[in-house]
């Protein structure tokens, strides 16, 4: 990468098990919940917290946005074109693989929001992303990072496999440190009523 701000990570970090193009790998849809009933309603639950609404973008999303109130507006982005067809809360989707083409089609200050629920551990460009989320967002616009320890191995960067969960939270922290436009982060471990873990790291945008 020939990003400077890629430096602050080890050698590798960003490198996956499957390199091939991801468009492969998520040709087939998955009709699933990729978190349980308890993470799903802590997802949504974080989402009433924090006040989210308005225009919003649901970032490498699927069928589900997990949001208890959809917002007004809702705009989803993710791989496969019959998942995002099942996404019944969302106005419109985008389908588009952000590791190949780090840039998301909409004009400066689009939302007022952007969440991403159990993905950003898929991002090998993940600042160039993070730059894009910025510029797409309103000056004051609210940025959500969400996961759990469930994901496909073989997807996921090497440095995200490799540390625990408040790492990965320090990883995502990193993201929105190094990402143009953001303001100091915070992380989270959100309760849930299931097994599944959920931690959240959010950001808004500064002037």
């Amino acid at each position: 990468m020939n990003d400077p701000r890629y430096s602050e990570f080890p050698d590798g970090f960003f490198d996956r098990r499957d390199p091939s193009n991801d468009r492969w790998f998520y040709d087939e849809p998955r009709i699933v919940n990729h978190i349980d009933d308890g993470a799903i309603e802590g997802v949504g639950s974080l989402y009433e917290r924090l006040g989210i609404s308005g225009r919003v973008l649901d970032l490498m999303g699927s069928w589900v946005s997990h949001f208890q109130s959809p917002p007004e507006q809702l705009v989803v982005h993710g791989m496969n074109v019959e998942e995002l067809a099942q996404n019944h809360a969302a106005g419109g989707a985008l389908v588009a693989d952000l590791n190949a083409h780090p840039s998301l089609p909409f004009r400066s200050g689009s939302f007022d929001a952007v969440v991403c629920t159990v993905s950003v551990d898929y991002l090998s460009r993940p600042l160039e992303v993070f730059d894009e989320i910025s510029r797409v967002l309103q000056p004051g616009g609210l940025a959500v990072m969400n996961f759990s320890n469930r994901l496909f191995p073989t997807k996921a960067i090497r440095g995200w496999l490799g540390a625990d969960d408040h790492q990965r939270c320090s990883i995502v922290e990193t993201y929105f440190r190094l990402a143009r436009g953001f303001g100091d982060a915070t992380a989270a471990e959100v309760q849930t009523s299931g097994r599944d873990p959920l931690y959240a790291v959010w950001a808004t945008t500064i002037s």
